[in-house]
């Protein structure tokens, strides 16, 4: 009789391969549905993988174990780190928008400090899952600000979890404004979080322009989660010019680049 072992190390393989297309995370039905199995099948050959160090099980998923080192700073470090670049990258963006906008603002720290640049606009209409965003531009100028329910995080003061994805579906937004944890020439944006991802998702399909706002420091690096389908984006503010494979990726999803470039 035929050995099975041989197949399951061909799925796992498989497992491996398309963890590694995903972005080093995924959800096990993603995984099944891949890969034409149950969900059973794969949860039991992650159970292998699991036993062998090459990955993680998580709520709701399951990480390559070679990304695990791959981890995000607290909140407070990545508002210290390239601080000018990121607020370069902010006021850009301040420029693009006008008094009245509506608009969706995630917890990055990038994101925090386009708040920031956005004090002096009046009657914004601001939906965010940040409570750093909805502190900075609640209570002034007329503004409107909504606050995503759910449980807040201590690390970073973000709303996530199903009552925050309920929350967004409720609003359509000229604009969403996402930070990245990583810019990819070959997957694309990147983060830390698989809630962060999927509440991005839900933000992107609800607004008219997306734009990610993105330091230098990306290019180039790797998260855990790719961001699924780069063509929900439509603008990347960065403030200096991208390596070439990554303008070809823009390029390829028709998102277009616009510089915030340090003032002399």
């Amino acid at each position: 009789m035929p050995s099975i072992q041989p197949r399951s190390n061909h799925r796992e393989q498989e497992i491996l391969r398309e963890l590694r297309l995903a972005g080093g995370s995924c959800r096990v039905g993603y995984l099944a549905e891949r890969l034409g199995v149950s969900d059973e099948t794969v949860r039991r050959n992650i159970k292998a993988l699991q036993a062998k160090s090459q990955v993680r099980k998580v709520h709701g998923g399951v990480l390559l174990a070679e990304d695990l080192t791959i981890t995000e700073q607290p909140f407070q470090a990545r508002m210290q780190r390239n601080e000018g670049a990121k607020r370069r990258v902010a006021e850009k963006l301040a420029q693009m928008i006008s008094d009245g906008d509506s608009l969706f603002m995630d917890i990055g720290s990038t994101t925090a400090y386009a708040a920031q640049a956005l004090r002096n606009h009046r009657n914004l209409y601001v939906v965010t899952n940040s409570l750093a965003v909805a502190g900075t531009l609640a209570t002034i100028n007329d503004n409107r600000v909504f606050f995503a329910g759910g449980e807040l995080r201590r690390h970073d003061g973000g709303a996530f979890g199903q009552d925050a994805i309920e929350f967004i579906r409720r609003f359509n937004v000229q604009y969403a404004v996402f930070s990245t944890g990583a810019v990819n020439a070959q997957i694309g944006f990147m983060l830390h979080d698989m809630q962060e991802a999927d509440l991005s998702r839900e933000a992107a399909a609800r607004a008219q322009t997306c734009i990610v706002l993105a330091d230098g420091e990306k290019f180039g690096r790797r998260a855990p989660i790719a961001v699924s389908n780069q063509q929900d984006f439509d603008i990347l503010i960065t403030d200096t010019a991208p390596p070439d494979d990554i303008v070809r990726m823009l390029d390829d999803n028709d998102i277009s680049l616009v510089l915030a470039k340090q003032e002399r």
